[in-house]
């Protein structure tokens, strides 16, 4: 006989979530990513609303981020097709300029974040 510490069945939550994400499809779970890491690097670019915007700026993390949502357009636009892709890219270019305007110490062109992938973005 097993016990719930050892084979813990499904809570309806768990099953109802995995059922929801199923049916979602993968260009939206694309999208919600990219949106979410475009948010934060705006904030970390220091372009949050607010008092506390200077604060929040933390351009080693922008840089991560901005890095990261290059490679998930770049490898996803192929998959998503140029009418999902093509506001992502324009986001991306929009950040990797805040970030160099944000920057005291300019990258060389080329070696922004994210623009290994990209290309220069002057």
């Amino acid at each position: 006989m097993s016990t719930p510490e050892t084979n813990p069945a499904p809570s309806p939550s768990n099953t109802d979530h995995v059922r929801d994400i199923a049916e979602v499809a993968a260009v939206e779970i694309i999208t919600t990513a990219a949106v979410h890491l475009m948010s934060a690097a705006a904030v970390k670019c220091g372009l949050a609303e607010g008092s506390d915007a200077e604060e929040l700026k933390d351009l080693d993390e922008a840089r991560k981020l901005i890095t990261a949502l290059a490679g998930l357009i770049t490898a996803a636009a192929p998959e998503v097709g140029s009418q999902h892709a093509a506001p992502l890219r324009d986001g991306l270019r929009t950040l990797q300029l805040a970030f160099r305007e944000a920057s005291t110490i300019q990258d060389a062109p080329g070696k922004g974040p994210g623009e290994k992938l990209t290309g220069p973005v002057n």
